[in-house]
């Protein structure tokens, strides 16, 4: 039964709706809604309302898709099974999940400005006490992830993300992100105190989705620096029940003796090939328009470390148009160089000799692209009297174009299609953009205290790459349900679902507030569909 109760608070008499029940044969109030003030019912009834006393908009869908994703793959659980038994509440699972969050949607953010700006503290669950979540406390629960515990996860999280993917997790990549990251330095107790230590990153990750199962960073900035070759040994015998293949670029490859390996996927250098190079376009076939618009291909075999082996000469319309463009950055301002050398020789104010003018012409076009494009003549012999021509070929240029722009060789022993292969190695480039995404520029450490110690960046380390096992995962189901996005991408469609938060007068207690969800656009429709966002959507 319902009735409109009134109660005296401050002077003034605010009314709810209160639920009546027999509860063990005696009537209780078993709820009440707060309706408001007489003027506020009377508004409503004509047609307007309270009017709110304060409004906040945050994010929403980024938030709701990542946290949804984390419970998928029992986050939280797992990782307190590792760290064993703890007193501490929230546990080292819960702020490694709320870390890995924070990392998803803001990487770019202090975790109080984030945690108070998001609709995270109306989403997770359980809900912690107020006081708890502090960024002082979140990096003391996380100062908890020793080496035994960072492997452990590690571990555990893999384990999730295959049984996830079923068969379809059975088949891994061996990739190497080379610019992982940069840790601001200064004060610290590393040899390179006031620089960046930068840092790279071997990961295995699924062939299908590019989803990291685990890692192994290390400095670039030091002797002890890997070779491609050990990185690569030591990535593939994380997984040895797994088929692991190795995925490396044309500056690797001089590292690997391709005559004798097996399971790989990589690129050549062009310029070792100029058969392949004057082959025509009309030889090229469209490989998937669909998934790779613009992009061509020609399956053929090679000779390469003196074993004959399958190569896929590729062609993009958009990679030929970006190095279009950065070949005429690039010959316009050694035009612009050579027109000021010429100018200054024939006002008299440069009065070297030949040795230093074909030193500074040299300087300006050698071992780059424009020396092939580019010619120079020099007249007269003394100083003051040299003088100093230059032009264009404009067919060497066409020729240029037509050789290399857009193109890349591809080599491998899988007998994949080659739209599987081109997937595979493109997996390197997505993951390079994500950790783009999520580490930004160089991290700087907050205080004297907090500097980027080996035991920081081993736990930056372990965010990150969960941060992009997670949304990687997102991106797969996504690129499934028909949406090619990239992390960066997608995470921007989710974050443009936005939630308002209306606070209305307080009545004596907690101030009651309504939320309401933005408008969306289809896509970002089809997202909340696809990750089921209305499980979290205000009621």
């Amino acid at each position: 039964m319902a009735s409109v109760i009134g109660k005296r608070i401050g002077g003034r008499v605010y009314y709810y709706l209160a639920e009546s029940a027999r509860v063990e044969g005696k009537p209780r109030v078993v709820g009440q809604r707060y309706l408001g003030t007489a003027e506020d019912i009377a508004a409503a009834m004509s047609g307007g309302g309270a009017q709110a006393a304060g409004a906040q908009h945050r994010s929403f869908g980024d938030v709701a898709a990542v946290w949804g994703t984390l419970q998928r793959l029992d986050l939280v659980r797992r990782v307190d099974a590792v760290a064993g038994a703890q007193r501490a509440r929230p546990t080292l699972g819960f702020h490694l999940a709320l870390a890995v969050l924070h990392r998803a949607t803001a990487p770019g953010t202090a975790f109080d400005e984030w945690w108070s700006g998001c609709a995270a503290p109306d989403l997770v669950r359980p809900r912690p006490p107020k006081a708890a979540i502090t960024p002082a406390n979140h990096h003391r629960a996380l100062s908890r992830l020793t080496t035994p515990r960072i492997s452990g996860v590690e571990a555990a999280v893999a384990g999730a993300v295959r049984e996830l993917l079923g068969d379809d997790g059975t088949e891994a990549l061996a990739v190497d992100v080379a610019q992982f990251a940069a840790f601001t330095a200064a004060d610290c107790t590393l040899p390179s105190a006031g620089k960046d230590v930068l840092a790279g990153l071997g990961l295995v990750v699924t062939r299908d989705g590019a989803i990291p199962l685990a890692s192994h960073v290390y400095r670039r900035d030091s002797g002890a620096t890997p070779t491609f070759s050990a990185l690569a040994g030591e990535l593939g015998s994380h997984y040895p029940d797994a088929d692991v293949t190795l995925v490396f670029h044309a500056g690797q490859s001089a590292q690997l003796d391709l005559g004798a390996r097996s399971r790989f996927v990589g690129s050549l250098p062009l310029a070792e090939y100029p058969e392949l190079l004057a082959l025509p376009a009309s030889a090229r076939r469209r490989v998937d328009p669909e998934r790779f618009a613009g992009l061509t291909a020609l399956d053929t075999r090679a000779t390469v470390d003196g074993v004959r082996r399958r190569v896929i000469l590729t062609h993009s319309a958009t990679l030929h148009a970006a190095q279009h463009r950065a070949f005429t950055d690039e010959l316009s301002t050694a035009v612009r160089e050579l027109d000021g050398l010429a100018a200054a020789l024939a006002a008299g104010t440069h009065r070297g000799d030949r040795t230093q003018v074909r030193a500074e012409i040299s300087r300006t076009i050698r071992g780059r692209r424009v020396e092939r494009v580019l010619g120079t003549t020099l007249e007269g012999t003394r100083p003051g009297e040299i003088r100093l021509t230059r032009r264009v070929d404009e067919a060497a240029v066409a020729r240029l174009g037509e050789e290399f722009f857009g193109k890349q060789l591809l080599v491998t022993d899988r007998d994949w299609a080659v739209p599987e292969v081109v997937t595979a190695y493109r997996a390197r480039t997505h993951l390079e953009s994500t950790f783009r995404w999520l580490t930004g520029t160089a991290p700087a450490g907050p205080t004297a205290r907090r500097e980027w110690t080996p035991h920081r960046i081993a736990v930056h380390t372990l965010v990150s790459m969960l941060a992009a096992t997670v949304t990687h995962l997102m991106r797969r189901e996504a690129d499934r349900a028909g949406m090619n996005l990239s992390v960066a991408e997608l995470l921007d469609q989710l974050c443009g679902i936005g939630e308002t938060v209306l606070r209305h007068r307080s009545t004596g207690g907690r101030p009651r507030t309504r939320r309401i969800l933005s408008d969306r656009t289809p896509q970002q429709q089809a997202l909340f569909e696809l990750f089921g966002l209305d499980r979290f959507a205000p009621a």
